[in-house]
C-alpha cells in the first residue's frame, strides 16, 4: 500500500489514475451491460480521493474522475463533436470537484464509525445533486445516470417505480461507499455492513410492498424500422413497403421512427395521402415523425404527427427538449464555431410548448416523446399523470450506428416503463427498437441495428399510479435535505470548536490610539 501511495505522489500519474477510475462505470452501461459492476465501479475513485494528501488534491481527483466518466459515457459522440467533447467534459466535470473534496473530508485518515455512517448518506446525496444539475437539458440531459445501469434487474425496476432512477443512483453509490469503507477502513466496517443490509432491506421492502401495475387488457402496436438508407425519399418508400406487410395483422397503432418523414406534410400532400392509404389498408392510425420546415409557421420542427385513414388527424406533438449542438447551439454567437469542427446544427430547430397525449383510436391514449426526451424521467411521469396508457419514444441513432449509443438509448425505455407503470414502445429508424411492459420487463425481441423490418407487439395496458408518478423526485429532495443537514451540522460543530477554544466569535473592534492625522498638516 505504501508503494502505491509513493507512486501516486506524482501529480501526473495520480491524474491519469483518477481519469481511468472515473471511466470505469461505463462498463456497467450497455453495450457491455455489466450491471453488477456498477456496485463497485466507483470504489477505486473513492479510495483515490480518500487518500489525497490535501483537500485541494481531493477536489482535483474529483475533477479528473468526472472528466473520465463524462468522456467514457459520451465517447460515441466523438465522431460528431471531435475535440469539443473534451471541452464539454472538462466543464461538466467541475460538478464532481466538491464531491471529491467531500470524500476526503468524510473518509480520509481513519474515520470513526459515525463519520463512515454519515459518508454512506452524504456522498450518495452529493452524487445525486451532480446528476440533478447535469440533467438540465441545456447541459446535455440525464444521459449516463448511474441508476440507469440497473435497467434489466427486476428488483431495481421495482425500486424505480417507487423513487425513479434517482433512487437507484442513490443506492448504487451508497453500496460503492460501503464497499470502499469495508476495503480501506477496518474500524468502520460495522456501519458499512449495516448500510449494505439496509439497502438489501429497502429493496426487499419495495419488492413486497410497492404496488404492481394492474393489467386490464392488451393492444397490438407495430414498429416499423427501415434500416440505414440514404435520402428521405428512399427511406419513405421502404417504410411504406414495410407498413403494407402489416395488413391483416390487425395492429391498433403503427409507429415510425424519428425523422421518418423528411418533408412537411402540408407542403407534400402526396405523402400525406400515401400514409393515409396505408392507414386504411392496415386499419390503424400511423404515428410518423416529421423533421422539416413547417409550412404554417417559420422554423424547423421535429414533430410526432398522427395520420389516420382520412389524413393527418390534427394530433401533433412538437419536440420540446432539443439536443444541445445536435439540434441547436447554445449561445450560438459564442459557440457557433462548433459547426466547423463537428456535425453541429447549422440552424437551430424550434421548440414545442407542451406535452401531448394523443387519442389514436380503439380507446387508446399514447404519450409521444422524441429522441433523447426518453432520458428525462419527468416527461414520462407527466404523460402518465395526463392519462397516457402507453408511452412511445421515436428515435434515430443512425449517426452512431456502430457505437454503444443505440443499446444504451433503448435500455432507458425499461426504466421509464417501470417508473410509470406504463408500457413503453421505443421505435427507431435503424435500431435498437424495443418494447417494455409496465414493470419494465422486455416484451418480444429487440430489433437490432442490422434489422429492417416491421413487427407487431402484443402490449399490456395497465392502470393505477406508481409511487414515483404520485410523489415525483422525492429521492432528490431527500438528498438535498441530507446535504443541508450535513452543512448545518458542520457549521454548528465549527461554532462549538471555536467556543471550546475560547476564541471570540466576532473579531474585536480595532482601538484607535491616536488620530491618524499627521502633525503639521
Amino acid at each position: 500500500m505504501r508503494t502505491v501511495e509513493r507512486w501516486l505522489t506524482s501529480p501526473w500519474r495520480r491524474s491519469c489514475v483518477g481519469t481511468l477510475a472515473g471511466a470505469l462505470p461505463v462498463l456497467a452501461f450497455p453495450a457491455p451491460s455489466l450491471w453488477w459492476f456498477a456496485h463497485v465501479a466507483l470504489v477505486p475513485w473513492l479510495l483515490l480521493a480518500r487518500s489525497a494528501p490535501t483537500g485541494r488534491r481531493a477536489a482535483y481527483d474529483g475533477w479528473c474522475g468526472g472528466f473520465g466518466f463524462m468522456v467514457a459515457v459520451h465517447h460515441w459522440l466523438l465522431p460528431s463533436l471531435h475535440v469539443f467533447i473534451f471541452l464539454i467534459a472538462g466543464l461538466l466535470s467541475l460538478l464532481w470537484v466538491p464531491w471529491g473534496w467531500l470524500t476526503r473530508r468524510l473518509l480520509g485518515g481513519t474515520p470513526s464509525p459515525g463519520r463512515a455512517a454519515i459518508a454512506v448518506l452524504v456522498l450518495p446525496s452529493g452524487w445525486l445533486v451532480v446528476e440533478l444539475v447535469r440533467s438540465w437539458q441545456g447541459l446535455g440531459g440525464p444521459w449516463g445516470m448511474l441508476g440507469a445501469t440497473q435497467w434489466q434487474v427486476a428488483p431495481a425496476l421495482r425500486l424505480a417505480s417507487v423513487g425513479g432512477v434517482w433512487l437507484l443512483s442513490f443506492l448504487v453509490v451508497a453500496v460503492n461507499v460501503a464497499v470502499a469503507v469495508l476495503v480501506a477502513v477496518r474500524e468502520a466496517r460495522v456501519p458499512a455492513v449495516a448500510s449494505l443490509v439496509a439497502t438489501a432491506a429497502a429493496t426487499s421492502a419495495a419488492w413486497v410492498w410497492s404496488p404492481r401495475p394492474d393489467v386490464d387488457g392488451h393492444v397490438r402496436i407495430a414498429v416499423v424500422q427501415p434500416g440505414v438508407l440514404d435520402g428521405g425519399d428512399r427511406r419513405f418508400d421502404r417504410e411504406e413497403r414495410l407498413t403494407r406487410q402489416l395488413a391483416g395483422q390487425h395492429p391498433d397503432l403503427i409507429v415510425w421512427g424519428e425523422s421518418s418523414v423528411g418533408f412537411d406534410l402540408g407542403d407534400r400532400p402526396d405523402l400525406a395521402k400515401r400514409i393515409a392509404a396505408l392507414s386504411r389498408q392496415t386499419g390503424a392510425d400511423i404515428l410518423v415523425n416529421v423533421d422539416a420546415r413547417r409550412s404554417d409557421r417559420p422554423g424547423i420542427y421535429k414533430s410526432s404527427i398522427l395520420v389516420g385513414p382520412d389524413g393527418p388527424t390534427g394530433e401533433r406533438y412538437d419536440k420540446m427538449r432539443l439536443v444541445p449542438f445536435g439540434e441547436y447551439i447554445p449561445a450560438r454567437s459564442l459557440f457557433g464555431w462548433a459547426t466547423s469542427v463537428g456535425k453541429a446544427a447549422g440552424e437551430d430547430r424550434r421548440r414545442g410548448t407542451e406535452q401531448v397525449v394523443m387519442n389514436v383510436g380503439h380507446g387508446l391514449l399514447v404519450g409521444p416523446m422524441i429522441c433523447f426526451e426518453t432520458a428525462f424521467p419527468d416527461m414520462s411521469r407527466h404523460l402518465a399523470q395526463d392519462g397516457a396508457q402507453v408511452l412511445v419514444g421515436q428515435s434515430a441513432t443512425s449517426t452512431f450506428q456502430h457505437s454503444w449509443a443505440p443499446e444504451q438509448h433503448a435500455s432507458l425505455a425499461a426504466l421509464r416503463a417501470a417508473e410509470t407503470g406504463r408500457t413503453m414502445v421505443h421505435a427507431t429508424l435503424t435500431g435498437v427498437s424495443a418494447v417494455y411492459g409496465p414493470s419494465g420487463e422486455r416484451i418480444g425481441p429487440w430489433l437490432g441495428t442490422d434489422a429492417d423490418t416491421a413487427r407487431v407487439y402484443e402490449v399490456p395496458i395497465a392502470r393505477g399510479v406508481t409511487p414515483f408518478v404520485r410523489y415525483g423526485d422525492w429521492a432528490v429532495d431527500g438528498a438535498l435535505l441530507v446535504l443541508a443537514a450535513y452543512c448545518l451540522g458542520e457549521g454548528l460543530r465549527a461554532v462549538r470548536l471555536r467556543r471550546s477554544a475560547g476564541e471570540p466569535l466576532v473579531s474585536p473592534a480595532r482601538r484607535v490610539r491616536e488620530s491618524p492625522v499627521r502633525h503639521g498638516h
